[in-house]
């Protein structure tokens, strides 16, 4: 499998303001003004006057953007727009819109200049990260692919240089996130995956380890192993990857990795089975976000866990009544062989605990409930710590990937209670399952470690969701390195969690 360039957009930082001579090598200029700007700030710009009477009409209209064109021989179009800064949702998605608008007019050297804001940085923070998600292109198989042409932004009046490292890291994360989870079931198998994750891994300096199917069953993971054995090949496992500035690692990324799901026993019917390819996005996600990290160098060490099976329909599937034994122990009895995300993660979730990690975070495209609850705008949070909850919606609120807390008291677990076994896979009914769901994947996590559970309500949006223009929106990378940036370390977010 041939990667791609997951960060294709060249982005560039001048102190000036664009002249006549720079906008002469630009497609578009984008100038990002306040709500009322004054009349003397558009006498930065070239043609200015012209400028500034095109927007007075625009904003009399109420259109809060606006495009001209410069008289240049190049005719660079020059769309001034005010900035939404309401919330880091709405200024992401007020940019998503902006570069899509440029994009639509086929701009391909973009400029970008903020004017009288009493603090530019979060919106042309929020203006790169559009630019660099739109930038990337997704899997596509056309038999005439379209050109994909070199994609520049120059940011002026950069005085001092925005600190993009952050954003940029999250944009590289989130593009390998939604790149992988669009390619499609036959070009992404766990032999492919497994290749390509580890040559990923060693482009970005870090350690690979396969556990697979057989060294699984040493490990007893029979949960895991009860969905894999359906599968026509014996290459499914768990992928690890390993950053390590120092040895003892503080942080676990653990991600659900079913490359297809056609619910086993229980089938799927088609509409529910059609999309069942992107059901690997919490691997990609962990995947993502442990790049981006090491590209970041932060000071702490990281492990991630890709669960990675298919969950196939055969004469060897699992069966509902099967009773299996998990590798801490724990029996458990299938209800429906559809709830195979927690059973992979189960096992996985025990194997990342044994390492003892400061901090565990795992995510999955994980249940339809958390859907019903949220819709595809937010994602669901849960946490083996009680007074996370806030600390969970600040990060969703400040990275704009918004996030939910539901609650986790102990009582949801008596739907759950089994005669025959430790604890039934899910409740028949599928009552409250993302909750349900969260209670049976906290019997694999020890009590000691902090742990938080992220069900990917969000990953898919259609239209795209906040800076994202693709359905497939990768969410997850950004909020996690949010919610670490508010720490020093892993440690100290788990203790601020308590």
């Amino acid at each position: 499998m041939k990667l791609p360039d997951f960060l294709p957009l060249k982005i560039a930082q001048s102190g000036s303001l664009p002249t006549q001579s720079r906008c002469q090598g630009l497609d578009q200029l984008i100038v990002l003004l306040p709500p009322k700007p004054r009349r003397e700030l558009f006498n930065a710009l070239p043609q200015g006057a012209h400028l500034q009477r095109s927007f007075q009409r625009g904003s009399q209209k109420g259109q809060g953007t606006v495009s001209s064109c410069l008289s240049n021989s190049r005719a660079t179009t020059v769309t001034l727009s005010t900035v939404v800064e309401d919330s880091a949702f709405a200024a992401l998605t007020w940019a998503r819109k902006l570069v899509a608008q440029c994009h639509m007019n086929g701009a391909g050297k973009l400029g970008v200049v903020a004017l009288g804001l009493d603090s530019p940085q979060p919106s042309l923070l929020a203006f790169a990260a559009a630019a660099d998600a739109a930038a990337f292109a997704l899997p596509s198989y056309k038999s005439k692919p379209a050109a994909p042409g070199k994609k520049t932004l120059t940011i002026f009046g950069a005085k001092p240089r925005l600190p993009l490292e952050a954003t940029r890291a999250a944009a590289l994360g989130n593009n390998i996130a939604r790149w992988f989870t669009a390619l499609p079931p036959n070009e992404l198998t766990a032999r492919s995956y497994r290749q390509a994750v580890k040559s990923l891994g060693a482009d970005h300096g870090l350690s690979f380890e396969f556990i697979n199917e057989a060294a699984l069953r040493k490990r007893g993971a029979g949960a895991f192993l009860a969905v894999s054995q359906g599968n026509a090949d014996r290459e499914a496992g768990i992928l690890r990857l390993r950053y390590r500035p120092r040895s003892k690692p503080a942080l676990a990324l653990v991600g659900k990795g079913i490359l297809f799901d056609t619910g086993g026993t229980n089938l799927k019917p088609f509409k529910g089975m059609l999309d069942m390819h992107t059901d690997m996005q919490g691997s990609a996600v962990a995947l993502g976000t442990i790049i981006a990290l090491a590209v970041q160098q932060v000071p702490y060490s990281v492990d991630a866990y890709l669960a990675v099976t298919e969950n196939r329909i055969s004469a060897t599937a699992y069966k509902s009544q099967d009773v299996i034994k998990a590798s801490n122990g724990t029996t458990i009895q299938v209800i429906h062989t559809d709830a195979e995300g927690r059973m992979v993660l189960a096992d996985t979730l025990a194997i990342a605990a044994r390492e003892q990690p400061a901090l565990l975070i795992d995510y999955a495209t994980l249940t339809g409930s958390c859907v019903a609850a949220l819709t595809s705008r937010y994602s669901g949070v849960f946490s083996n710590r009680s007074n996370a909850d806030a600390r969970l919606i600040r990060a969703g609120r400040e990275s704009g990937e918004r996030v939910w807390p539901f609650p986790m008291d102990p009582d949801y677990e008596d739907a759950l209670s089994s005669e025959i076994a430790d604890i039934k896979q899910c409740a028949a009914d599928g009552s409250g399952d993302h909750i349900l769901a969260a209670r049976f994947l906290m019997r694999f996590v020890p009590a000691a470690i902090p742990w938080i559970h992220v069900d990917l309500s969000a990953g898919q949006h259609k239209g795209g969701l906040g800076h994202i223009a693709s359905e497939i929106t990768g969410f997850g990378v950004r909020y996690t390195l949010e919610l670490l940036r508010q720490s020093e370390s892993p440690a100290q977010l788990a203790a601020q969690l308590e």
